[in-house]
């Protein structure tokens, strides 16, 4: 794959981890489609890529209904050239309690995490295969290992874990790896909400949480970004199947 063709699709990218990865990606070389829900919202970090000199689209995409997913991945081929890499980073949180979770809440968190990257994965993979170079990179998380109160995001995270093995062993012949990041405690939008929702300040919650972790910090979105430039460099192609935890320490 000429490096100068490379493009990267990053869902949920207009904020957090996935914005955070799209600039590195658009730093490493990559042209960057930037997918978010509301397209509107994605317009800044394009622009901020467009201003350091590397090409952006702003692509609005419900990650969980085929026919938007198969609409955006051809606009992106067509308009910035056929995707060869894809981090499914797109999510929601429903939190609660099994007995006060509704199926609704299930059911949200399930299509978005995991039929979202079986959407994404499956329209980006015919562009890969022909071309005979691909990464994709899926985001998991530590709530994979089971964490109180998120039934729904623990078992859609766990399951990209066994979906991202799976399509190592179906893609590898074809020059695509596969591999999945599970972080841990991310400062984000995400977790300043659940900071609210609990009654706490972020500055609290975030001082609490780096006293469990290993390096005696919390992560930033810089720190997921690293992880994935690392799995989508062409010396990485023997590395595939994999679930990186990035969480400030081991975890099991």
């Amino acid at each position: 794959m000429d490096k100068d063709s490379r493009v990267a699709v990053v869902t949920g990218a207009a904020r957090g981890i996935g914005a955070g990865v799209a600039r590195r990606l658009a730093a490493d070389g990559f042209a960057v489609a930037v997918l978010d829900l509301d397209e509107h919202a994605a317009a800044p970090v394009v622009a901020d890529i467009e201003a350091a000199g590397a090409r952006a689209l702003a692509v609005g995409v419900d990650v969980a209904d085929e026919a938007s997913v198969e609409a955006a991945v051809a606009r992106i081929a067509e308009s910035l050239g056929p995707p060869s890499a894809l981090v499914n980073n797109a999510g929601i949180t429903r939190d609660n309690l099994l007995f006060k979770m509704t199926s609704t809440d299930w059911d949200a968190v399930v299509n978005v995490h995991l039929r979202g990257a079986f959407l994404m994965s499956r329209a980006v993979q015919k562009y890969m295969s022909s071309s005979g170079w691909g990464r994709i990179v899926n985001l998991s998380s530590t709530s994979a290992l089971g964490n109180r109160g998120q039934a729904n995001y623990a078992a859609a995270k766990a399951g990209v874990q066994g979906f991202t093995k799976t399509l190592a062993l179906e893609l590898g012949r074809f020059g695509i790896t596969v591999n999945a990041i599970a972080p841990g405690f991310i400062a984000t939008d995400m977790t300043a909400a659940t900071a609210a929702r609990l009654g706490m300040s972020f500055d609290d919650m975030k001082i609490a949480a780096a006293k469990e972790i290993p390096v005696q910090r919390v992560g930033e979105p810089a720190d997921i970004a690293a992880a994935v430039s690392f799995f989508l460099r062409e010396d990485a192609s023997f590395v595939s199947g994999q679930i990186l935890y990035v969480a400030g320490g081991p975890k099991a």
